[in-house]
This record gives C-alpha cells, sequence and structure tokens, in this order.
C-alpha cells in the first residue's frame, strides 16, 4: 500500500479530506453531465440544424459548463484555504509557525505519488472497514501535551541559567568599573590640585603680561600724540608755503608784464616793427604785381 510518510493519526486525516474532495469532484462531474443532457432533452429535437443554430447550442453550452467549472475551482480554493486555515490555528495554539513550499504543490513524482495512494485506499478491493473510516476525535492533552510543556519548561530553564551566568559576569565587570571610576576620581583630583597651582602661576604671568600691554599701550598712545600734533604743524606749514608759491607766481606775472612794456617803449623795438611794416607793404605790392602776370582761367 502506498504512503505518503505521516502517522496513522494524520493519514486517517488526509484519507477524509480525500474523501471529501471525491464527492465534491463527483458532484461537479454530474453537474457538467446535466449541462450536456440538458442541452439534449431542450435543443437537440430535431433531425437537421444550420451552422448557426448548431454554433449557438456550443456557445450555450461551454457558458453553462464553464460557470460551474469555475464556480467549483474557486469554492476548492476556499475550502483548501479553510483547511490551512485550521491546521495554523490547532499549531499557533502551541506556538508553533508552520512554513509552506507552494512550489512542492506542482512536483509530478508527488503527485503521482498522491494518484497512487488514493488509487490504493479508494478502489473496492482495497477499502478499510467502516470503523476505520469513522473521524477519530482530537486525543486528550495529557502525554503529547505534557512532552511539549517539559522540553518548553526545559528550554526556559536553560535560558534562565543562561541569564544568571550572564548576570554574574555583568556584576563582575560592573565591579571593576567602579573600581577603576574610583581610581579615575582620585587621578582626576591630583591633576585638579597640579593644575591649580599652575593656574596661580599663570595668573601671575598674566598680571605681568597685562602691565607690560598697558606701558606699551601707553607709549603708542603719546606717540600718537606726537605725531599728530607734528602732521598739524606740517600741514599749516604746507598751507603758508602754498600761499607764499602763489603770491611769488603773481609777483613774477606782474614783472614779466612791467619788463614786456618797456621792452615795446625801447628805440630798437620801435625800429624793427617800422621795418616789419615796410617789408609787409613790400610784400603786398608784389602779391598785386605777380596777380597781374598770372593767366586767367
Amino acid at each position: 500500500m502506498a504512503e505518503l510518510g505521516l502517522n496513522e493519526h494524520h493519514q486517517n486525516e488526509v484519507i477524509n479530506y480525500m474523501r471529501f474532495a471525491r464527492f465534491k469532484r463527483g458532484l461537479c462531474l454530474k453537474t457538467v453531465d446535466s449541462c450536456f443532457q440538458d442541452l439534449k432533452d431542450s435543443r437537440l429535437v430535431e433531425e437537421t440544424f444550420t451552422v448557426d443554430e448548431v454554433i449557438d447550442m456550443l456557445d450555450g453550452l461551454r457558458t453553462v459548463v464553464h460557470s460551474e467549472v469555475e464556480s467549483e475551482l474557486i469554492n476548492t480554493t476556499y475550502t483548501n484555504v479553510l483547511l490551512l486555515r485550521q491546521l495554523f490555528s490547532q499549531a499557533e495554539k502551541w506556538y508553533l509557525k508552520l512554513q509552506t513550499d507552494v512550489s512542492e504543490l506542482e512536483n509530478r513524482e508527488l503527485l503521482e505519488q498522491v494518484a497512487e495512494f488514493e488509487k490504493s485506499e479508494f478502489t473496492s478491493s482495497n477499502k478499510k472497514p467502516s470503523a476505520d473510516l469513522i473521524k477519530p476525535k482530537l486525543a486528550p492533552l495529557n502525554e503529547g501535551g505534557s512532552e511539549l510543556l517539559n522540553k518548553t519548561v526545559a528550554c526556559l530553564q536553560e535560558e534562565n541559567e543562561k541569564l544568571k551566568t550572564r548576570l554574574k559576569t555583568i556584576e563582575t565587570q560592573a565591579t571593576a568599573a567602579l573600581d577603576e571610576k574610583s581610581k579615575l576620581e582620585k587621578s582626576l583630583k591630583d591633576l585638579q590640585m597640579i593644575q591649580g597651582d599652575q593656574k596661580t602661576d599663570a595668573n601671575q604671568d598674566i598680571a605681568e603680561l597685562e602691565n607690560k600691554v598697558a606701558a606699551l599701550k601707553c607709549q603708542f598712545e603719546k606717540t600718537l600724540n606726537d605725531s599728530t600734533a607734528n602732521q598739524k604743524f606740517l600741514e599749516e606749514n604746507l598751507v603758508t608755503t602754498k600761499h607764499d608759491l602763489l603770491k611769488v607766481q603773481d609777483q613774477l606775472s606782474t614783472a614779466e608784464k612791467e619788463l614786456e612794456k618797456k621792452f615795446q617803449q625801447t628805440a630798437a623795438y620801435r625800429n624793427m616793427k617800422e621795418i616789419l611794416t615796410k617789408k609787409n607793404e613790400q610784400i603786398k605790392d608784389l602779391r598785386k604785381k605777380l596777380s597781374k602776370y598770372e593767366p586767367e582761367d
């Protein structure tokens, strides 16, 4: 007899489900057969039919069969979901997490194994007695539940021991950390005392530097004031020098004018002016004479 690799209880559950599935499959096939029979009884009353009539009958039959098969497939899917829900609900009560492999649903070898199992279980020669086909009741929660609880308790105790060991390790580490903290605090106090002495010396040095800076500042301000006074004095001298320069330039201009006037009043200047006047008149006469001999256009 073919086996599915399950214990007797689970294998009986599989047989019950397969019996339910065979029953639903038989109803579906009967429904399809009735669709064809209805077509024969209602439409096939004449001896000859046209092509359009045959097409119309086949289209109507296809619609009815398609609707019936689709409805049955959808119902089968929902039924499988409800079956999985029962299994998962029972697993969750024991804090178990089940997993499924959808790819195995199309494993041809496994499908053939299930088909062989169904054939061996439901053929007329290999049917089991009716007493074995009664749906078994749930077993009381004694042995299986106690075993699972014992395993859970053992796991919790082991985890508790691990936590205790870890706690001792943490306590040891905490004690060492506190000792280290005390040492660091002592070192910090010593360092603060040393820094306090150094801070006093540093304050004295800072005071001396501040005094030197103040003296340099006073000296710089004095030098700056002297420079400002010198700059003001130089600016006043520059203004006075500019005025004197303008005055000298004016005097030079006046002297040049008087000198030119005196030069014009001299005999040499008058003689030169008379000579230039005569030369200009001679040039004019020569131009008039030359113009007489120039050809007319």
